[in-house]
């Protein structure tokens, strides 16, 4: 198992810990065997938990240039026409939201091949992801990748309420290619695109998505 960059410190911290509280509580304490056990088992699963959540499987990417690809593993939420007004000024839009729940691989995937035209951190609230202010009022990050002239897709990062860390690694007038890591966030949360009102959603309300796979919309 690949486990990300973002976690191995993390990781290592939180073994240290663990370990030397179990240590501690049956060399120290002398408390009862049957009391250690319970506590060791409770350490190994809270240590699997937060090593699966960082976990960053490896994926073959089909690129193609005709394709929007899932920026994110979790549950579709929305798919709906609605306005943007961050950067496209109230022009309308489709929007599709991706839910992702701490037990998905929270690895961000460039949807598209092309250069990140807009690129702007915003502080913000920890409302709950799926809360319709949120993807105006949390903590989040937004990018426009321009795919050729003319045509541009937003993909929006917004933190949770327990989601407290968005990571991006690309910026402005940088090209990226489709299906490579362009961030990460720890803990719950959730990621929009705004897509051409004529691109056509190939997915569905409640369809669960994987990163870098699973076919988000094609272009006219």
């Amino acid at each position: 198992m690949n486990i990300h960059k973002e976690g191995r410190a993390l990781l290592a911290v939180l073994f240290s810990i663990l370990l030397g509280l179990n240590l501690g509580l049956f060399f120290l304490l002398n408390i009862p065997s049957h009391w250690t056990g319970i506590i060791g088992a409770i350490s190994l699963i809270l240590f699997l938990f937060f090593l699966q959540f960082f976990r960053n499987p490896s994926r073959k990417i089909e690129m193609n240039d005709k394709q929007i690809l899932a920026p994110a593993d979790g549950k579709i939420v929305v798919i709906e026409k609605t306005t943007e007004d961050e950067y496209f000024r109230g022009k309308e839009r489709i929007q599709v939201s991706i839910f992702m729940s701490p037990i998905n691989v929270h690895v961000n995937r460039n949807p598209v091949t092309g250069l990140i035209k807009y690129f702007k951190y915003h502080e913000g609230k920890y409302l709950v992801a799926w809360h319709p202010k949120s993807s105006t009022e949390n903590e989040r990050t937004t990018l426009v990748y321009q795919i050729h002239k003319g045509v541009e897709i937003l993909v929006r990062q917004i933190a949770g309420a327990a989601a407290r860390r968005i990571k991006c690694y690309v910026q402005e007038n940088q090209s990226v290619i489709q299906g490579k890591e362009f961030g990460f966030i720890k803990f719950g949360s959730r990621v929009d695109l705004f897509l051409p009102l004529d691109a056509v959603v190939k997915v569905e309300i409640g369809q669960v998505t994987q990163g870098g796979q699973t076919i988000i919309a094609e272009l006219a």
